[in-house]
C-alpha cells in the first residue's frame, strides 16, 4: 500500500466508522514513501478524539511511526485514554508503545495505527453504551 492509499484509507475509515459521529482534517500532506494525518472528531457518544499520525511505507506497508490519539470527554476536560509512543517512560515493556488512562496510570501498549484504534473504539463505545 502507498502512503497515499494509506491516508485514503484513514479518511474512509472515519467516514465509515460507527464510533465517529463528525471529524475535521486539521492537516494532511503525503509524500511518496510518508504522510501526516491530524484529526479532531466527535465520538457516537459525544466524546472528543483527537489524532496525529506520522506514518512511513516500509516494503509496501504503512506503518505509524510517531502517533498520539488522545480520548477525552465532551467537554473536553477528562481524559479517557491517551495512546502515544513518546519515550517518556522507558521501563514498560513496550517501550515506547504506551497508554495514558483516566486514573493517571501509564500502561504498556502496542504499535497502533489510527486504523487499528477506530476498531478498538467501536467496540469500547459500543460496550459502554450497553453496560
Amino acid at each position: 500500500m502507498t502512503s497515499a492509499e494509506y491516508l485514503d484509507t484513514i479518511l474512509a475509515e472515519l467516514v465509515a466508522s460507527s464510533s465517529i459521529a463528525s471529524f475535521d482534517v486539521i492537516e494532511q500532506w503525503v509524500e511518496p514513501e510518508r504522510g501526516y494525518i491530524r484529526v479532531r472528531a466527535w465520538l457516537a457518544n459525544g466524546d472528543f478524539l483527537e489524532l496525529a499520525e506520522y506514518f512511513v511505507e516500509t516494503d509496501g506497508e504503512c506503518v505509524a511511526q510517531r502517533y498520539r490519539y488522545q480520548w477525552m470527554d465532551a467537554s473536553r476536560q477528562q481524559l479517557r485514554s491517551r495512546w502515544d509512543n513518546v519515550e517518556h517512560f522507558p521501563n514498560l515493556a513496550s517501550f515506547p508503545h504506551h497508554v495514558h488512562l483516566a486514573d493517571d496510570q501509564v500502561v504498556p501498549s502496542t504499535n497502533l495505527s489510527i486504523i487499528d484504534l477506530l476498531k478498538a473504539l467501536t467496540i469500547e463505545i459500543r460496550f459502554c453504551d450497553s453496560g
